[in-house]
């Protein structure tokens, strides 16, 4: 079974740059997954990104760069082929809406925001312990998702480990522990899928709090 190297971004650009460098460093987008919480709707998968804001600090020339650049943003349209073509939009239940792509939500791909993802809870939580991240850290996740943030999740071998973790810290990736302990602080213990959505006011003064 492979490895399960899981990174949380603040930011939905960080997150697919970080997409962006696993994908031009040879992992498979097969092997690469994006759940990224839009309830303010800014995520939208058919509007291309700025590319000025999405780089890649693995590439050493500007021509490698730009070309990164440019396959995001098409694949964001809809016209690249590689993780980013797949994204779609569904409702998490205790999430809300919520962009996604690859193995970790299979069903997001062409998904309508609103539609009700039937095993959410396990497409998430459930799906991240058969890989055998423990459930406290999968709940954490899921809460992290809940409060605005992005998980990219990514099959790597045991060869791959060391690079895949290496490419991911580079696009600043939550630290869990700091975060898990400010979650703790407010009295946070497991994430609850019957809990209401956060409305787009209170992920933002979520953010605020890490910026």
């Amino acid at each position: 079974m492979s490895n399960i190297v899981n990174k949380l971004y603040d930011s939905y650009s960080d997150a697919v740059s970080a997409i962006n460098a696993l994908e031009n460093a040879g992992i498979s987008h097969n092997d690469i997954s994006i759940v990224a919480n839009n309830v303010d709707n800014k995520n939208d998968p058919m509007k291309k990104i700025d590319t000025d804001k999405v780089e890649d600090p693995t590439e050493k020339n500007a021509g490698a760069k730009g070309a990164g650049g440019g396959a995001a943003a098409g694949a964001v349209a809809g016209g690249g082929v590689g993780l980013l073509a797949g994204l779609g939009m569904l409702a998490i239940p205790g999430v809300g809406p919520v962009v996604a792509a690859g193995w970790l939500i299979a069903t997001a791909a062409g998904a309508a925001v609103g539609a009700t993802a039937g095993a959410a809870t396990g497409g998430i939580v459930g799906r991240l312990t058969e890989y055998e991240v423990s459930k406290d850290d999968a709940e954490f996740y899921a809460e992290a998702i809940r409060r605005g943030a992005a998980l990219v999740s990514v099959k790597a071998s045991d060869k791959e480990i060391a690079k895949v973790e290496q490419i991911l810290r580079q696009f600043n990736a939550v630290d869990p522990a700091a975060r898990r302990a400010a979650y703790a602080e407010k009295d946070w213990t497991s994430f609850d899928a019957k809990a209401p959505a956060y409305t787009a006011a209170q992920i933002e003064a979520e953010r605020s709090l890490y910026r």
